[in-house]
C-alpha cells in the first residue's frame, strides 16, 4: 500500500489569553495517499485555516505532528521547514497573495529562483501560458482582474511541480463564474500533475469535486 503523503497525527492546537484557554484544533488525526484530492469543509472558525497552516508548519500545534512525505515537520527548525515547504508543497490563497512590484512573469519564477533554477524564466513563462497569460507576462497584480491575479497564483504554485498543493479559500473573493473557471483550471492542472490537494472550502459544490472530504465542527473531525 502507498505511504500517506500527510500523516496528521493527533493534533491539538490551543492558544492560552488573560481569558483562559481555547482549544482551536481537538485530536485531529487522518492520512492522505499521494494525488489524492481532500476538502476541509466547516463553518467560519471551525478551525480549518488553523489545520491547513499546521499542515504547512507555518503553525505549531501544541500536541501531535505532522509528517509530510514520511518527514516530521516539527523535528525541524523554521529555515528546515521552509526549505521543506519550498521543494514540496505549493500554495494559492483567498488574497492572491501576489507582490506587488513584480511582474506576473516576476511572481512566477520567483519559487523557482529561490531553489536556484537556471531555467525559472522559461518554466514561469511556459506556465503562465499554460494558464491563458501568456499575453500578461510583463503585466503588475494592480493591472489585472482578480480572476487573472488567482491564475498567477495557480501557475505560481504549480511551477515548482509540488508534491502537495494547499489551497484556502481559492475563490473566495472572486465571483462566482471566475470562481468556477478558476476552480475548473486548477482541478485539470492537479489532474495534470499528479499533485495532491488539500482544499479549505465553505462550498460544498466544490468539496463534492474532491475525492474525500473532511468535515470540521468547533475543531473536531467529525466524519
Amino acid at each position: 500500500m502507498t505511504d500517506p503523503i500527510i500523516a496528521v497525527d493527533h493534533v491539538t492546537r490551543q492558544v492560552t489569553d488573560s481569558t483562559g484557554t481555547l482549544t482551536i484544533l481537538h485530536d485531529i488525526d487522518f492520512t492522505l495517499r499521494p494525488r489524492e484530492s481532500t476538502a476541509i469543509v466547516g463553518a467560519s472558525g471551525s478551525g480549518k485555516s488553523t489545520l491547513l497552516a499546521i499542515i504547512a508548519g507555518l503553525d505549531l500545534p501544541t500536541a501531535g505532528t505532522v509528517r509530510l512525505a514520511g518527514t516530521d515537520l516539527f523535528t525541524l527548525d523554521e529555515d528546515a521547514r521552509a526549505a521543506l515547504r519550498a521543494r514540496q508543497l505549493g500554495f494559492v490563497f483567498q488574497s492572491f497573495q501576489l507582490l506587488g512590484h513584480l511582474s506576473a512573469l516576476e511572481n512566477v519564477m520567483l519559487p523557482l529562483e529561490l531553489l536556484g533554477r537556471n531555467d525559472a524564466r522559461a518554466k514561469a513563462s511556459e506556465m503562465l501560458k499554460r494558464v491563458g497569460l501568456g499575453e500578461r507576462l510583463a503585466h503588475y497584480p494592480r493591472t489585472l482582474s482578480g480572476g487573472e491575479q488567482q491564475r498567477v497564483a495557480l501557475a505560481r504554485a504549480f511551477v515548482v511541480e509540488p508534491a502537495v498543493l494547499l489551497a484556502d479559500e481559492p475563490t473566495g473573493s472572486l465571483d462566482f463564474a471566475t470562481g468556477e473557471r478558476v476552480m475548473e483550471l486548477m482541478f485539470e492542472m492537479n489532474r495534470e500533475s499528479g499533485t495532491t490537494l488539500v482544499l479549505v472550502t465553505h462550498d460544498s459544490g466544490i468539496a463534492g469535486r474532491c475525492d474525500r472530504q473532511l468535515h470540521i465542527e468547533a475543531g473536531r473531525l467529525v466524519n
